[in-house]
């Protein structure tokens, strides 16, 4: 029998603020949802995990809820491998599965989703079995799309997290690469490339060195800064985007997580030739360090919610 998928309390607030903890329990129970029907429907018997792609909830309030509208929504949802998903008609089978399952549990908040594409595939990942990409817009515009990014490999929802990061420093270097210069772009797009710098730096810095540390923190801490009192000013976006790029910081981010990788015999610059096999792997070296932050962050909004009296 078929159920809605709902978090334990509310994803979106009066003033549209999302609240990163609800949101992150939504997808996790949206993939739940699509394991069911999944075996009602076709007789598939497959698990998926599943929760927030995007970090935003490294710079929430205490409660878990976004500082700032958030238009463009992502999730990430974790494959098997080896499994009846191999048949493209299953993994047909699983995107229409999840279109409706979406849909569904977005109405209450009246967000209107509508499938617009599936199957592109991410940038930088395996070439041999690449991440696939599913993008649903909102008829009502309250949000501008939400965008699903399906990994094969069924790991934690946090070690999945922490291994992507080694495919978006990838997808970023070119931004950053201090042998061809600057890159001319939007200050909006620029905007959220430097949110994004700040998500890199404060998932993996319990992995970074001491001497990184003290160079990159004052950093992050100053653009933090600027995003909280509202960065709209395209020269100060520009400013910013000159400090990042002059300061290195993606190749300290790149140093940072090469180690523990090399160790394994993997190059990380050279992420779309490992054998699939290490598709959203990482080091135990790198669980031990970085997998404890993210749970003790979601484990804080919790214990602020319970104080609150949330559900």
């Amino acid at each position: 029998m078929t159920s809605l998928p709902k978090a334990s309390g509310p994803v979106f607030s009066e003033n549209h603020l999302i609240n990163l903890y609800y949101i992150n329990e939504l997808y996790q129970n949206i993939a739940i949802e699509v394991s069911s029907r999944l075996k009602e429907i076709y007789g598939l018997d497959l698990s998926f995990t599943s929760g927030i792609w995007g970090g935003t909830y490294l710079i929430a309030k205490p409660n878990g809820l976004s500082r700032r509208r958030i238009w463009r929504l992502y999730s990430i949802v974790n494959l098997p491998q080896n499994s009846s998903l191999d048949k493209q008609e299953n993994l047909e089978k699983l995107v229409a599965v999840y279109a409706d399952v979406y849909k569904e549990a977005f109405a209450p908040y009246q967000i209107v989703l509508d499938l617009k594409m599936w199957g592109g595939k991410l940038p930088h990942s395996n070439k041999s079995k690449p991440s696939l990409t599913m993008h649903m817009e909102d008829a009502t515009e309250r949000v501008r799309w939400l965008r699903t990014f399906f990994v094969w490999n069924k790991v934690s929802w946090e070690e999945s997290i922490i291994s992507d990061m080694v495919r978006i420093i990838k997808e970023y270097k070119p931004f950053f690469d201090l042998t061809k210069g600057p890159v001319k772009k939007d200050p909006k797009d620029i905007k959220y490339l430097l949110q994004d710098i700040i998500i890199i730096y404060r998932t993996i810095e319990n992995s970074c060195s001491k001497d990184f540390r003290d160079h990159a923190t004052p950093i992050i801490e100053r653009m933090m800064q600027a995003f909280m009192e509202g960065l709209h000013d395209p020269e100060k976006i520009n400013e910013h985007y000159e400090m990042v790029f002059n300061n290195a910081l993606i190749y300290g981010f790149e140093e940072s997580l090469g180690g523990p990788f090399k160790k394994q015999g993997l190059d990380i610059k050279a992420i779309e030739t490992w054998p699939v096999e290490k598709i959203n792997w990482i080091p135990e070296e790198l669980k031990e360090k970085l997998i404890p932050p993210i749970q003790n962050i979601f484990k804080g909004f919790r214990k602020e919610l319970e104080v609150a009296g949330d559900p």
